[in-house]
Order: structure tokens, then sequence, then C-alpha cells
């Protein structure tokens, strides 16, 4: 007697689900992913290559300075104080915005806001011209402000697009296609400023401004992916009658402000984040300052130098990343660390050994090796600590450790270009930043950190 055939049709739909679903997730981290990309031409060619460049030294007037309330201020210092004040205003809305955000479910819409502010007025510094400092500094603020403001939205969605064991090579997959994304951005910059022929057209075609617009359109098109394919995940509360989402706003970040000491290593690795990424965030900001006025290479030269770091630092994130999830994440940044306070200290005796540009790059491929990864890896690692129900509210607070870090470390040195006229005096500075925040890293403890969060966790279900 023959058996009756085994129907295979319902494992068969239960396989073809999983797949979808794995695809649809491989959708949606790499969507998230994008933004990195899209977002990384302002941090490229605006933040750290070209207009801080050609705001110090062509619209602030590089060592001649502009006067302001009969105070001479060095080119390179105002760019220094624009870049604080920008900050600061991101340091104090950022936590806010967190908390409005996580309690409304709306990360998604305050994240496009702030994306297109940061596009329009990448573009608005188009109009920028030798002299211009005052509009220049004001659209750049505004710019920056988006850029800052909508990442911090971005980064809260890690948390639902990763699990403990991924987190850290999602994170750094983000980092590196941010990398890959600037670097293409910054050769394209490169071949219109140089070789227009190669597109048909004469040389001196394309200005420097004309980079600050293609900025403005590729954050506008590669960030469509983002926010097409990654979905919000959770729910709003319902308002309690007569508040607004502001006001609930304020309250939730006043219980996080006190339910921090629930989360003392989370606490402890903010603290630490806030001082060592103000020493990588000055180096980023002054690298292309530095490279035109010490090391007196000219903006083919600095593009160039910039191209190779975007590469090499997108296989940085990538090793870094896989080196976090294998041997932890805090020892992952210390290692970082450690490479950046050696880079510091050469970087203020550069060309004891040889020719000063050959220093240059040699400190350039030391720097892009470290450089993903170190940041991408605190993301991770805030990520790991963070509670997933105040995703963009901790996430907030990470944002005002990094945004506080970008005030003091270009302020220090400002001030130090300010009285010395040097450049190359401040760097030393940073290095000081990179030993206190790593001693204090030292002392946090991973394990426990997401013994605190689960605990959270259980007291909220609870």
């Amino acid at each position: 007697m023959n058996s009756p055939p085994v129907k295979g049709g319902g494992i068969e739909e239960e396989i073809i689900k999983t797949e979808n679903k794995e695809k649809i997730i491989r959708l949606e981290t790499v969507s998230w992913g994008m933004y990195d990309w899209a977002n990384s031409a302002f941090a490229t060619v605006i933040l750290s290559v070209i207009y801080n460049k050609y705001f110090a030294q062509v619209v602030a007037g590089g060592e001649k300075g502009v006067d302001i309330l009969e105070i001479n201020i060095h080119g390179a210092a105002l760019w220094d104080f624009i870049v604080s004040i920008a900050m600061l205003i991101v340091a104090v809305i950022s936590p806010f915005l967190g908390a409005i955000a996580d309690s409304s479910a709306k990360k998604r819409p305050f994240q496009i806001f702030f994306c297109y502010v940061g596009v329009i007025f990448s573009g608005l510094l188009f109009f920028v011209g030798a002299g211009d400092y005052l509009i220049g500094s004001l659209f750049f603020i505004l710019a920056l402000i988006g850029f800052s403001s909508s990442i911090v939205f971005n980064d809260s969605f890690l948390i639902q697009i990763s699990t403990e064991k991924n987190i850290g090579r999602i994170s750094s997959l983000g980092w590196g296609l941010g990398y890959i994304g600037g670097g293409l951005l910054l050769l394209i910059n490169l071949t219109m400023l140089q070789f227009p022929n190669l597109v048909g057209l004469p040389k001196g075609y394309f200005t420097v401004q004309d980079c600050f617009l293609s900025v403005a359109v590729w954050w506008f098109i590669f960030s469509i992916p983002t926010f097409l394919f990654v979905r919000e995940k959770s729910f709003g509360s319902k308002l309690p009658e007569g508040e607004s989402y502001i006001i609930v706003g304020i309250k939730r970040l006043a219980n996080t402000l006190k339910s921090i000491k629930h989360h003392k290593e989370l606490f402890k690795f903010l603290l630490a984040f806030l001082i060592y990424n103000d020493g990588i965030e000055t180096v980023i900001i002054m690298t292309s300052i530095f490279g035109a006025e010490v090391v007196k290479m000219e903006t083919g030269e600095i593009i160039m130098f910039f191209l190779m770091i975007q590469f090499i630092a997108f296989a940085g994130s990538m090793i870094f990343g896989h080196f976090a999830d294998s041997m932890g994440k805090k020892v992952a940044i210390i290692i970082s660390l450690v490479i950046w306070t050696f880079i510091s200290i050469w970087a203020y005796f550069i060309g004891i050994i040889w020719d000063i540009k050959t220093e240059y790059w040699i400190l350039g491929v030391i720097a892009a090796t470290v450089l993903g990864g170190s940041q991408a890896i605190s993301r991770s690692l805030c990520g790991a600590l963070t509670p997933n129900e105040k995703a963009a509210e901790f996430f907030g607070f990470y944002a005002i450790s990094g945004r506080f870090a970008s005030i003091f470390g270009p302020l220090i040195y400002g001030l130090i270009i300010h009285f010395t006229k040097s450049v190359q005096a401040g760097i030393l500075s940073v290095t000081l930043f990179f030993i206190v925040g790593m001693l204090i890293l030292l002392t946090v403890d991973e394990k426990k950190g997401v013994e605190e969060k689960n605990i959270a966790k259980l007291h909220l279900i609870c």
C-alpha cells in the first residue's frame, strides 16, 4: 500500500517568507547606511576639505583675517569659532529633539526636515564669495544644524535594524558607505576643478562654489532610499490632555536625566566620548586648513589627500567593526585612541624625519585607518548600552556629547591660533583630549552596561 504524498506547501511557504523577510532586512540595512553615504557629502566637501579651507583663506581673509568689533581675527580662527557656535546650538536642541521623537514616534519626519534644512543651506553656500563672512557663517551654521540634527534621528534607527551580535558591523557599514560616498563626490569635485576637459568643458568652467552646489544635489538624491525603506517600528504614546509633544519631550528629558543613574556605564562612556571625540572632530575640521597653511598643499593636492583618506577609512571601518564584535567594542576604541595620540604628537613635530609633505601623507594613511573605526564603534557601543524604548532620547545624549566635543575642541584650537597666529601650535591640544578620554573609557564595563540596559527594560515591562 502506497503512503499518501507528503504536502510540502506549508514548509515551502515558510521558506519563501523567511527569504523575503531576510531580503527586506538587507534592504532596510543598506537603505539606513545610505544616509551616511548621502550626508557624507557635507561632512567631506563642506566641513572637512573644501569649504573650511575656502572660508578660512578666501571668505575670512586667511592670515590677514577680518576685523570684528575692532578685533582682528585670523581666518582659520574665525572658522573654528563659527563651528563652535553651530555645535553649541546643536548640543542644546539634540536631546529635546530625541525625546520628542520618541514620544511621538515621528523620528522620520524630524530627520527629513533637518535633512532638507541642511540640503538647502549647503546649496546657498554657492553664493558666498570673498569677504562674505557674515552670510558665509550664517548659511554654514544652518547647514551644519541640519546635518548634525538629522544624524541624531538616523542613529536612533540603528537599534531597530540590528542585534547585539551584529550592531558593530552594521554601524561600521554605515560609516564605510559614508566614506565611499563622500570620496566619490570628492573625486567628482576634483574632476570638475582640475579636469573639466574630460567632460568636454574648458578649464576653469567650474568654480569652488559649484562644489557646494553638488553637495546639496548629492545629499538630496541619495537620502531618498533611507526615507522610503527604513520604517518606524515604534508607536507614539497618547498625549495627556492639554499637553503638547514639546512639553512631553521636556518631561521625558527630565526623566532621562533622573534615570541616567541607572545607566552608570553608559554615562561614563558618554563622558569619555565627549572628551576623546573632541580630539577627533577637531582633527577632521582642521586637517584641510593644516595642509594648506602648514604643509603648503594646493586645493588639488588636498582633495587627492582626502580621497586617499576616504577609501582607506572605508576599509578601516570594516576591519574595526569586525574587531569590535570579536574582541569587544571598548578594546577596539582604546586601540584607536592610542594611535590618535601618536598621530597628534607626530603632527606637531612634522618634518623631523622626511620632508613635510611625505610625513603628512604617512600621517594621513595612519589616521584614515582608525578614523572610521573609532567613530563607528563608538556609535555601536552607545547602541549596545541604550534601551530600545529610549533610542532617540539616549542617542540625543550621545549626540550632545559629540556636539559639545565639537564646541570645545575647535574653540580651544581657534584661541591658540588667535593668540599665536600659528595653525601648527594648536595641534598638541588635541592630544590631551585623546588621553583623558581613554582613561575614562578604561573604567567602562561593557557587560555591566548591558545588564543595566536589561534591568531598565524589565522595569519598563513591569
